[in-house]
């Protein structure tokens, strides 16, 4: 099951992969979804919009009847819209290259992808796994879009995107899915999960966590050390999160880590490296007074603004930007 941390709000920080006018032909009561646009000359031809269900994303091929095997379960608002290309001078596999490639440029994770001439096979963009998202995620309000469910004697091939970003404002997982359902029909439903965060101030890290962000990425962020504002005064809800790396560091004794504090970027630079480097400070403070870890394997650096993960643009990216994580310090051989 997927960790939950992460509210999405996307005002002010959206983005758009295509720009063009609404059609006309849009049916009425649908917008345009901030994510991701149309492609030219496409018209909405549906729209289904929850606040908060549950979704099951497929990333992985058909493994058995109705079965596929590799899943994230994750749950948010949905937003799903089909749009209909009317014309023979596109096909299937144009619309999808151009999602595609928006996508990366946008910096989207793509956890799979698959086009199909034939629909046939089990890979991710094939009839079968398409058959197996619709049954896990069925449309349940009528429509155009029933057109995905149903063929004509010339229809063609499609192509499947599932693809994830990580913003400031949380996660977001977005499903392509093309089909040239006749000469001069092309649909395209796509479903965007807006991934729901824990109640604030619930969520922290553990020593499994710790541990596997440690071996990927030789850091982690610790999700759960909390401050007075504006200063470096651990508040009493850091407790479990500083027990947790305490926990860690127990069962790791030979690994040793700098402790580093960073804020965003409001203020002079010499006040928030001040700022980061107290917090630093009182994070390993708080490890060795409370919990007996060696002065030699916590060194704590402020480096303030240095090293944001988000723009400082947006409140959402601010609070990202405030942080304090475990940094390994390899050893030397």
């Amino acid at each position: 099951m997927l960790s939950l941390r992460k509210f999405v709000n996307f005002a002010g920080i959206c983005f758009i992969l295509f720009t063009t006018p609404a059609s006309a032909e849009d049916i009425a009561g649908v917008e345009e979804h901030p994510l991701i646009s149309r492609y030219p000359g496409q018209e909405i031809r549906w729209q289904h919009i929850e606040n908060y269900m549950p979704y099951k994303i497929p990333v992985g091929p058909v493994t058995g009847y109705r079965t596929i095997s590799d899943w994230i379960e994750t749950e948010g608002r949905v937003t799903r819209t089909f749009y209909r290309y009317q014309g023979t001078d596109r096909t299937y596999s144009e619309i999808y290259k151009n999602y595609m490639d928006a996508l990366v440029a946008q910096g989207f994770e793509i956890l799979g992808s698959g086009i199909s001439v034939d629909r046939k096979g089990n890979d991710i963009g094939s009839g079968t796994w398409t058959q197996v998202l619709f049954i896990q995620n069925p449309a349940t309000k009528p429509g155009e879009v029933g057109t995905f469910f149903s063929g004509t004697s010339s229809s063609g091939g499609a192509g499947s995107i599932v693809a994830r970003k990580e913003r400031a404002a949380g996660t977001v997982y977005a499903l392509i899915n093309v089909e040239q359902h006749s000469s001069d029909y092309v649909g395209t439903l796509i479903d965007i999960i807006e991934v729901e965060q824990a109640e604030t101030g619930l969520v922290i890290v553990d020593p499994e966590a710790i541990g596997s962000d440690i071996d990927e990425y030789g850091r982690v962020v610790l999700d759960g050390i909390f401050f007075e504002f504006d200063k470096a005064v651990l508040k009493t809800e850091s407790e479990q999160a500083l027990k947790a790396v305490a926990d860690y560091l127990d069962v790791h004794p030979n690994k040793n880590f700098y402790v580093v504090g960073h804020t965003d970027s409001v203020g002079t630079f010499s006040y928030n490296q001040k700022l980061s480097s107290d917090r630093a400070i009182a994070v390993v403070d708080a490890l060795k007074a409370d919990y007996n870890i060696a002065s030699q394997r916590i060194i704590p650096h402020g480096v303030g603004p240095l090293s944001p993960v988000f723009s400082n643009g947006t409140d959402a990216g601010r609070e990202k930007n405030r942080r304090v994580e475990l940094v390994e310090i390899q050893r030397q051989e």
